[in-house]
């Protein structure tokens, strides 16, 4: 009967261990999967923060662009029709040459504002990437 005893309270110990383990690598399973829907979710947050920086830089290239055109335009007609009231030859000449210049002067005005509308966005755009990239990155070093 000691001996029925013995391998009774042999197999409860080792039914108890097992049980405790196989619940505290549930639990370990459970915080890990809970940890991973946490980064997805961060993850998924900064993708939608970068497609909106980059809808705004969209948005602000193309509402600068299309007032450039519209200045260029009016600066273009404004041209013509001082044309129609040239006289000579050397008033044609003097005419296109300042229209000649000012558009260019223009054009690299519009070019810089453009690059810095670019640079701007690029950033805002990639800011929140990174951030994840790096946070990503320390959790990695930290595990090991």
């Amino acid at each position: 009967m000691a001996a029925a005893q013995t391998a009774k309270s042999t197999v409860e110990q080792i039914t108890t261990a097992g049980n405790s383990a196989f619940k505290d690598a549930v639990d370990k399973s459970l915080s890990a999967l809970n940890d991973v829907n946490a980064h997805s979710k961060k993850n998924l947050e900064a993708v939608i923060a970068s497609v909106t920086a980059a809808a705004k830089g969209a948005e602000a290239l193309t509402t600068e662009t299309l007032a450039y055109s519209k200045t260029a335009m009016e600066a273009q007609v404004a041209a013509a029709k001082s044309i129609s009231g040239i006289k000579s030859v050397q008033e044609l000449f003097e005419l296109q040459s300042g229209f000649a210049k000012s558009a260019m002067e223009s054009y690299m005005a519009q070019m810089g504002k453009v690059s810095q509308i670019m640079s701007a966005s690029m950033k805002d755009t990639v800011k929140p990437i990174n951030e994840r990239v790096t946070a990503t990155v320390e959790a990695f070093q930290a595990a090991r």
